[in-house]
C-alpha cells in the first residue's frame, strides 16, 4: 500500500513540475547594445601650384558639401594636403577654415596618397541603432522566474539615452586625441600649491594661504563681523 502512496506521489511531482516550468533566460537573448554603421565618403580637392588656398570653384565646391550637409559637425573630418611640410599645413588650415564657418571640425592626418597639389578629405559617419526598448520578453518575478538575474528591461534607458544624446556617433566607436594641455595655467596652480598660496573661492569669504577651519573658519583666525 506505500508504494502505491509513493508512486502517486511521485506521479503528482513530475505532473506539478511539467506544468510549471523553469524559463532558462539569458541576456544573449536581448543584448542591450548600440549597433554602429560606418560610411567613409572621399573629396579630393586640387590647389593651385605653389598656393595654399583654394581656387574659387574647389573652395564654392567645398562649402556647398558643408551647406547640404554632405559634411555635417557630427562627421569625422580628417584632412591631409600635399606639398612640402609648411605648404600642407597651411593647405589643410585653409580647408579648415572654409569647414568651420559651418561647424565642421577637421583634424589633420598624414597620407602617403595625396598629389603634390592636392588635398583629401575623409569624412567618416556613423548611424547608430538603438536596441528593441523597453523589452518586456523575460517572465516577471513569481511567474516561474528562479534565476535570480536581472530583468531584462534592466539597461533599456541607459543605453537608449547615450545613443539619442551623442552628439557625434562616431565618438561611440573611438575616441578622439586630446590636443595639447596649457602648460602655463597648469604650471602655475602647481606653484601655488605648493608655495601655499591658494586662491580663495569666490564669495567664501575664506582667506588665502591656511587652511579651513570647521564652521567656515579660514586659516584658523576669528570669524568676521559683518558691517552694518
Amino acid at each position: 500500500m506505500r508504494i502505491l502512496y509513493y508512486c502517486v506521489a511521485v506521479g503528482l511531482l513530475l505532473t506539478a513540475a511539467g506544468c510549471y516550468p523553469i524559463a532558462e533566460y539569458t541576456e544573449s537573448e536581448a543584448p542591450k547594445r548600440l549597433v554602429l554603421d560606418a560610411t567613409t565618403v572621399q573629396v579630393d580637392l586640387r590647389f593651385p601650384a605653389g598656393s595654399s588656398g583654394l581656387g574659387a570653384a574647389e573652395a564654392a565646391r567645398l562649402r556647398k558639401l558643408a551647406a547640404t550637409g554632405e559634411i555635417a559637425p557630427s562627421d569625422r573630418v580628417l584632412v591631409a594636403a600635399g606639398g612640402s611640410p609648411a605648404l600642407a599645413s597651411a593647405r589643410v588650415g585653409s580647408i579648415s577654415a572654409e569647414l568651420l564657418r559651418y561647424g565642421v571640425v577637421a583634424s589633420p592626418i598624414q597620407l602617403a596618397s595625396v598629389p603634390s597639389n592636392g588635398a583629401i578629405v575623409e569624412v567618416v559617419r556613423h548611424q547608430v541603432t538603438l536596441p528593441a526598448c523597453p523589452d518586456w520578453s523575460k517572465s516577471p518575478k513569481g511567474a516561474g522566474d528562479f534565476t535570480n538575474t536581472p530583468h531584462s528591461n534592466f539597461g533599456c534607458a541607459y543605453i537608449t539615452n547615450l545613443g539619442l544624446m551623442v552628439a557625434s556617433p562616431t565618438d561611440l566607436a573611438s575616441g578622439r586625441p586630446l590636443g595639447p594641455a596649457a602648460g602655463t595655467p597648469a604650471a602655475a596652480a602647481v606653484t601655488r600649491y605648493l608655495t601655499d598660496k591658494m586662491q580663495p573661492l569666490r564669495g567664501s569669504g575664506a582667506t588665502a594661504g591656511g587652511p579651513s577651519g570647521s564652521g567656515g573658519e579660514a586659516g584658523g583666525g576669528a570669524p568676521t563681523t559683518p558691517s552694518h
